[in-house]
């Protein structure tokens, strides 16, 4: 591993291998239950209190978001639109310090009424920086158009802007904040844990042969055919009809251990960071890889041509440009047929591959079918 990092100072490759190649998970880490599945809501609000950064009066949406908001509240009522211009024509309301925003939030499965939630506030507006600023009241919707929960307070934003004489420095993102446990949640989604006859468990990566283990663990510990499977990703649990009953069912049933199937062989490619990522089922068949870079090099050299003492000639200016190629030499290496990690590892080290290099080769090896994975570039 310590050549590896030498070699590869800009990449980071993974050796992904289990400790043991016998290793036992349990079912609540395998598994999620379809009644929990989680609901995402969405919601349009103000952030006030900013330090000059918000949205201003250009923006017609975030003025009439203000203006119906100070009706509600009973201001303005005899002639709202006047009155509103003409405060904000004198001063008493500056929307420099008003953001129009986006409220997003996930609601997790069996929520109930009285929860905290956390939320995600963005910016949609001119605003450019969101610190310091406070939510008002919000109401946060599902896809059915119903009000699930409320939002307000106080947003934590991480990013940094800071600006003087002309110079800038920014650090994450200024227009995006979170606030923790920021809206309550005000009505429950209704599920089926208590209703139906069967509870259904969906693996998180579908798999026919972890589906099969599980099902094995499940009727060996309970007896008869208590679970059965759908397909590679469900699993059909019978459970009491009994509410309590069933929770503890459940709890017994999460704690099951089984052994999962072995993963496929996959290569995962950041490209943006040089990051690679090798399973360890992954295989090779006999190739020859070479990779080496040509770089060319111009030197410009300006001289001055002087003319002779008789011959009434200027003196010139003169470019010469000096023009080299290089091309590393870069040894060929051979793979031989079912070649595991520790040896692609240990033969691309021999060259020296960089990041680029490293994912160039990969590409190859797959493009010639000689690379038995499936190769992912994010």
């Amino acid at each position: 591993m310590r050549k590896l990092l030498h070699s590869l100072p800009l990449a980071v490759l993974l050796w992904v291998l289990p400790f043991s190649l016998a290793h036992a998970d349990r079912i609540k880490d395998l598994t999620t239950m379809a009644a929990m599945r989680g609901n995402q809501l969405i919601g349009y609000g103000l952030v006030v209190g900013l330090q000059g950064t918000g949205d201003g009066s250009d923006l017609s949406f975030t003025t009439q978001s203000m203006k119906t908001l100070l009706n509600r509240m009973g201001v303005n009522q005899e002639n709202p639109l006047s009155d509103y211009e003409a405060a904000t024509s004198g001063g008493k309301i500056d929307l420099k310090n008003v953001a129009a925003v986006m409220i997003t939030a996930d609601l997790p499965g069996m929520s109930k009424p009285g929860q905290r939630i956390d939320i995600n506030v963005s910016a949609i507006g001119k605003a450019t920086n969101l610190r310091g600023g406070s939510l008002l009241l919000t109401s946060l919707r599902g896809v059915d158009g119903q009000i699930y929960a409320l939002a307000q307070g106080s947003l934590t934003a991480t990013g940094i802007d800071v600006g003087a004489a002309g110079s800038k420095v920014s650090t994450g993102v200024t227009t995006s904040a979170r606030i923790p446990g920021g809206a309550t949640v005000e009505k429950a989604v209704d599920n089926s844990f208590d209703k139906a006859d069967n509870v259904l468990l969906n693996l998180r990566d579908g798999d026919f042969t972890t589906a099969s283990s599980i099902i094995q663990a499940i009727n060996t510990k309970f007896g008869g055919d208590v679970a059965s499977a759908l397909d590679s990703v469900s699993i059909v649990v019978r459970a009491p009809m009994d509410s309590s009953q069933r929770v503890s069912f459940m709890s017994m049933i999460e704690n099951i251990d089984v052994q999962p199937g072995e993963p496929p062989a996959r290569i995962v490619v950041n490209a943006r960071t040089g990051t690679v990522v090798i399973s360890r089922n992954v295989r090779v068949l006999a190739a020859a890889v070479s990779h080496g870079t040509i770089s060319v090099s111009v030197a410009m050299t300006n001289d001055v041509s002087q003319p002779g003492m008789l011959s009434n000639g200027t003196t010139k200016e003169v470019q010469n440009a000096d023009v080299k190629v290089s091309e590393p030499n870069k040894p060929m290496f051979l793979f031989q047929p079912g070649v595991d990690l520790r040896q692609i590892v240990d033969a691309v080290n021999q060259v020296g591959a960089t990041p680029s290099a490293l994912i160039a080769i990969l590409e190859a090896l797959k493009s010639s079918g000689s690379l038995r994975a499936e190769l992912l570039v994010i």
